[in-house]
């Protein structure tokens, strides 16, 4: 009874949810069973409205299945398809961090509600509960709401509980009447950008796309290679935010960031006494990470003693803090990312063959700026309405020289280097234009005269790549080197042969 506390009458609801679950176990197909549900959740909230969002096949998009709305089930075309929700920034919230939402004044809120039909007095009071499926996952949203001020809080779980009942039971029904034979499903269309949360949609994109779609729901271990700054983590995160790991934690760990004792600790976890400092017991990422997902970006990086423990977790789906004796399973999906080529380092004995061949049971090649013809300029709006948010300005318009400029530039940097340059845009910009001169492009090493060869054109580029490298890094030629794929004495020697000077890093 303990979840019925909050409700006026605790055991006269808790009798009308038991029938409910008797009747919903009834319904003979899937619209019935829908239906039913929106109807239930009508009578026991006494809301005027109720609607059931469910993940598309993809699970990648919110769309809208049924509604009932003034105690009449809402007629929807069944060769239309739902109405997609994926700007509903309330909906995604419910749906990506797993919370229940409630409103009691729903006028005083920061959300929008678009999503919600519009009625001659407006809503005011709103429930928004996550319905997980038999594997823990957010597979939907059950929405009422009321045109009268009143507490929907108390009816959160067992909402949850009947919306999650109902999903079961959908999946039953719609196993019962699979057709048979010989018949074959029709093939999952190509998602779009809005899918995954990513923006673009040049060919390049779109193969990507369709990649994630693969891959979205299988447990296989996902190696993300590219050039630095074409959007690695973005991607990892999409995945994970796109599949049924959602509601769990998402932990990202860069393999160059830490010395190998350190990593090993961070990653492991270690008991007290285990080394000099270890004062207390500390779990490591893999415990923190759980059930969800583990970013391990610049696995290039990884020293070779750790490779062997991170072959030992993708074979065993165990690990062993320091300084301890015994082992604990986990269950971790890992996406692994690297700008370096592994099979090389892998011919150089630099990085584990067997781990080389565990990492890329699927890899996704991100395609760099300079491939994906026609996304720059929808990259620069998304980044500079971004930025305008941020700092609580209005959205600022662009002029057709600046987004002429940004189209022409090769973008070495990639999608980092394009954020960058449009936020320090943003911030130059006091007027509500964003010009030519509000964007400091090295158009020199890119524009070049046509009398030159082919090297030199090749050196310059190459002389304006390495020095925006070694800008962001604040002059750190070790970190510089180790992005830039090369030995620091390869780097030191590159630096004489392109002219390289300090004065030129403050530029």
């Amino acid at each position: 009874m303990g979840v019925f506390t909050q409700l006026p009458q605790p055991l006269v609801y808790a009798e009308a949810l038991l029938e409910q679950f008797a009747s919903l176990s009834q319904a003979a197909d899937s619209p019935a069973l829908l239906g039913a549900f929106l109807r239930g959740v009508a009578q026991l909230s006494g809301c005027e409205l109720t609607q059931l969002y469910l993940l598309d096949a993809n699970q990648s998009s919110l769309e809208l299945n049924a509604e009932y709305l003034n105690g009449i089930l809402q007629p929807r075309d069944l060769a239309q398809s739902p109405l997609n929700c994926n700007d509903a920034q309330l909906l995604q919230f419910a749906l990506r961090k797993n919370r229940v939402v409630c409103f009691g004044h729903l006028s005083g809120s920061l959300y929008e509600t678009d999503f919600l039909p519009p009625q001659a007095k407006p809503w005011q009071s709103l429930l928004c509960v996550p319905l997980l499926n038999r594997r823990d996952a957010v597979e939907g949203l059950v929405l009422c709401a009321s045109r009268r001020h009143i507490d929907l809080q108390g009816f959160a779980d067992s909402l949850g509980q009947l919306g999650s009942f109902v999903l079961g039971q959908l999946q039953l029904l719609q196993r019962l009447h699979r057709p048979t034979g010989n018949a074959r499903p029709a093939p999952a269309s190509v998602p779009n950008a809005s899918g995954f949360g990513l923006i673009g949609n040049s060919l390049a994109m779109r193969q990507t796309y369709s990649l994630i779609s693969k891959i979205l729901h299988s447990p296989y271990t996902i190696l993300l290679r590219g050039e630095t700054g074409t959007g690695k983590e973005v991607v990892a995160r999409a995945i994970h935010d796109g599949g049924p790991r959602r509601s769990r934690p998402l932990i990202v760990q860069n393999c160059a960031a830490f010395a190998e004792n350190l990593l090993e600790s961070e990653l492991f976890g270690h008991r007290k006494g285990a080394f000099t400092g270890a004062d207390r017991d500390r779990a490591g990422l893999f415990d923190a990470a759980n059930g969800g997902t583990l970013f391990l970006d610049e696995i290039g990086d990884m020293p070779l003693s750790l490779q062997a423990r991170l072959l030992r977790v993708l074979q065993e789906g165990e690990i062993r803090p320091l300084g301890c004796n015994d082992t604990h399973k986990i269950d971790v999906r890992i996406i692994a990312a690297t700008h370096r080529d592994l099979a090389l380092l892998v011919r150089e004995g630099k990085f584990r063959e067997d781990l080389y061949y565990r990492l890329a049971q699927f890899p996704i090649e991100l395609p760099p700026l300079r491939q994906r013809a026609g996304d720059i300029l929808d990259l620069a709006r998304h980044f500079a309405d971004k930025a305008c948010t941020f700092l609580q300005r209005d959205n600022v318009y662009w002029s057709e020289a600046a987004l002429s400029r940004l189209a022409a530039y090769a973008f070495p940097g990639n999608v980092r280097e394009l954020k960058g340059l449009v936020e320090r845009a943003v911030l130059l910009c006091e007027g509500e234009e964003l010009l030519t001169e509000h964007f400091s492009l090295p158009q020199d090493a890119f524009a070049q005269d046509s009398s030159l060869y082919l090297r030199e054109r090749l050196e310059q580029f190459e002389r304006s790549l390495v020095i925006d490298c070694l800008r962001k890094n604040n002059g750190n030629q070790t970190v510089s080197a180790r992005q830039l794929g090369l030995p620091r004495r390869t780097l030191l020697y590159r630096f004489g042969r392109l002219n390289i000077k300090p004065g030129d890093l403050n530029g």
